[in-house]
């Protein structure tokens, strides 16, 4: 089972649908058949039950998504495009070349006084459900039996030694994606690896990759061969083995 923990959003444009990197690969992977649980937070909203309808309609688990009546759901209104920079493989950093229709992920510019998202997509952070350490323990702690953990790029930096203990304890691979830039945390599991994101906003392609190497190494595919089988179709190859 993949395990996918990070910050579900709700698009408002039509078609609506699920949205944000970690709905993206959740439903990615589920769309190749693997068993997908998504461990978030959501707003206790109408946009909310639009977002776990739909999740549950497209095959994904959300047993662990905690709901904040305080709080609104992510609402996306609009989306870029951008490049794909880099990747990084526990400590070695895999630097590649991005192939053709990569495009980028969530953008996080936001109105901090209205709430109201802007050009790039989320809206502020002070009007959204905010997800906490603890929140992560205790719905990784429903889902024991897995062997893939996907955390995303958006999730606040407190929650990753959370979800890197769990991964060390449950011995699932972690995949780790960090900001465009970011580097690898210090302390990993020997089974993980770290993805740099893209930068902008439409981020389905790399959501694809992503859920592709997670449904290989969830089906007991090898990371290198899983990791070339994801990005060949893609164009991209590792510069360092």
């Amino acid at each position: 089972m993949i395990v996918v923990v990070g910050v579900p959003a709700w698009r408002a444009a039509d078609p609506a649908a699920p949205a944000g990197r970690a709905c993206e690969v959740a439903i990615a992977a589920a769309q190749r058949g693997a068993r997908v649980e998504l461990v978030g937070r959501t707003g206790d909203d109408p946009a909310g039950d639009q977002l776990l309808l739909a999740l549950t309609q497209a095959g994904v688990g959300h047993v662990a998504m905690l709901r904040d009546p305080a709080r609104a759901t992510p609402i996306i209104e609009a989306e870029a495009e951008g490049d794909v920079e880099s990747a990084v493989e526990g400590d070695v950093e895999l630097d590649v070349e991005p192939g053709a229709g990569l495009p980028d992920g969530p953008g996080r510019a936001a109105d901090a006084e209205t709430g109201a998202a802007t050009a790039t997509g989320m809206p502020a952070p002070d009007r959204t459900p905010v997800l906490e350490p603890a929140d992560v323990s205790l719905g990784l702690g429903y889902l024991t039996a897995f062997g893939v953990l996907v955390v995303t790029d958006d999730v606040p930096e407190a929650v990753i030694p959370a979800s890197i203990e769990a991964a060390a304890f449950t011995g699932a691979h972690l995949v780790l994606l960090v900001p465009a830039g970011g580097i690898a945390p210090g302390s990993l599991p020997g089974a993980s690896t770290v993805l740099a994101a893209p930068i902008g906003n439409d981020g389905a392609a790399f959501a694809a990759l992503v859920a592709a190497y997670a449904a290989s190494l969830d089906v007991g595919v090898a990371p290198a061969d899983a990791f070339a089988a994801a990005t060949g179709d893609s164009g991209w190859e590792p510069l360092h083995p």
